[in-house]
């Protein structure tokens, strides 16, 4: 595998860092898949992913989304996403990224991979660029949230008025993290709820950019963004034909243990999409890719991929 990176300019002027692995010369290069990684951790963590897609064949995109990782440059700079429009913002890096990649690989498909808060930034690309991909695959995502969202965006609202978007919101970190270890207790860690490989939660604790309370804006952002991506009408605008696979861990919180992913998919099949696939971990946790079987889970996504690409 052959690794790279750069930057390039979102059209809000924020500088996005990306990551680039690309097969060994030898190998047949078959499609590209864009990654958009979740909340409070880094595009590198899916380094191991991107090897194992490589050697089958697969050009690897990766962007720090904003707020994150190199991207935001710091670790005091981690979770404030823009002045206004933060989801919004991170959903249209994604696609001028896919732009950057189309152009310099027209002829080859693209895939774009979304876990967690980069499966609901890539859940809202399918309703705006849905056509621009061959595939999408969703990790550790979840469903209609409904009234919910109303309830925490209203609270995150109030926090952003009280302190401003850049302050760290302890409030809103608690309000939808806080009982997620609840299932796994006793707990070793407050991260249980990622994986049963004790060694990943460890690493995860122990990097400075993963973990770290977001603001205020962070949290208004993406409440907003997560009623977008239950609209009707715009869920209308996805391609119908448009291959799509769900996975997700049957104990992960994040997708109520497996019926707020049931939920996504029945929503999908609801609007009329017709290749929609789901596959729920018996055990499994938040990170599939980092749980005791993610050798299998990487050679699922990779053989889905295989099939879609044509």
């Amino acid at each position: 595998m052959v690794s790279d990176n750069f930057t390039f300019n979102s059209d809000e002027g924020t500088k996005i860092f990306v990551y680039v692995w690309k097969p060994d010369e030898n190998v047949r290069v078959k499609g590209i898949v864009q990654i958009s990684h979740g909340m409070a951790e880094t595009a590198e963590r899916y380094e191991r992913f991107a090897e194992a897609l490589a050697k089958d064949g697969f050009i690897v995109y990766a962007n720090d989304h904003r707020g994150h990782g190199k991207t935001a440059g710091s670790v005091d700079k981690l979770g404030y996403l823009a002045d206004k429009d933060g989801f919004d913002w991170i959903v249209e890096d994604l696609h001028k990224l896919s732009v950057i990649i189309k152009k310099e690989y027209s002829d080859l498909p693209l895939f774009l991979f979304g876990h967690s808060m980069g499966s609901f930034a890539a859940q809202r690309y399918l309703m705006l660029y849905g056509r621009d991909l061959k595939g999408a695959i969703l990790s550790g995502s979840n469903g209609r949230q409904g009234i919910m969202l109303n309830v925490a965006a209203y609270l995150a609202g109030k926090e952003v008025k009280k302190h401003g978007r850049k302050e760290k919101s302890d409030k809103m970190n608690q309000l939808l993290f806080g009982s997620y270890n609840n299932k796994f207790k006793p707990n070793r860690t407050e991260y249980d709820w990622l994986s049963r490989d004790n060694e990943e939660v460890d690493k995860y604790i122990n990097d400075p950019f993963c973990g770290t309370v977001f603001p205020g804006g962070f949290f208004y952002d993406l409440m907003i963004g997560l009623k977008k991506i239950e609209s009707s009408g715009d869920l209308e605008q996805i391609p119908k034909s448009l291959p799509i696979f769900i996975f997700s861990g049957e104990m992960d919180p994040v997708g109520k243990m497996g019926k707020g992913v049931k939920k996504l998919f029945d929503t999908y099949k609801q609007h009329g999409l017709n290749d929609v696939t789901l596959k729920l971990y018996p055990g499994g946790r938040h990170e599939m890719l980092n749980e005791i079987n993610k050798d299998e889970v990487m050679k699922d996504v990779s053989g889905w991929i295989n099939r879609h690409a044509g």
